[in-house]
């Protein structure tokens, strides 16, 4: 079957219902492919939330600067948080107790972490990239406020 090629700046709707699309099969392959790695930010399955003794064990790496906040990079073996198991790379620190830490700086992020003086630092983290939290269809602060009690 040919298809037809159009000029994007003279696509309708009805042409991408009919199938008639400017998008190369590639681009195609990578929408779905996004859409298929989407982690909702607004699930609250897709958050951790974990008690730990410090030290922890975790390394945490700063996002790119589009995004701020920080995310675990490892953790060490053998230190709390890898005998915990909760705690995955890729995480995102999103609070520290009831304080909300997402897009900070590695300094203040980290800073909610060393200032906890509480037997057991309680970390939420959000299960996901910095994309599917912080960007466009990241969960609204409102949500994140009542979600995490402050």
């Amino acid at each position: 079957l040919e298809r037809s090629e159009i000029d994007a700046s003279r696509e309708t709707p009805i042409d991408r219902w009919m199938g008639w699309s400017v998008k190369t099969e590639e681009e195609k392959e990578t929408e779905s492919v996004a859409a298929a790695n989407f982690v909702d930010s607004m699930d609250t399955s897709n958050y951790v939330t974990v008690e730990l003794e410090k030290p922890m064990g975790i390394i945490f790496e700063e996002n790119d600067e589009k995004f701020g906040g920080i995310f675990v990079l490892e953790l060490k073996e053998g230190s709390v948080a890898h005998t915990d198991g909760s705690i995955k790379p890729g995480d995102q620190l999103i609070a520290v107790g009831s304080n909300k830490v997402s897009g900070l700086s590695f300094d203040d992020a980290l800073g909610a972490i060393v200032a906890s003086e509480a037997d057991k630092t309680k970390l939420v983290l959000f299960r996901g990239a910095a994309n599917d939290f912080y960007g466009p269809t990241g969960a609204s602060q409102e949500w994140l406020d009542e979600f995490i009690g402050a």
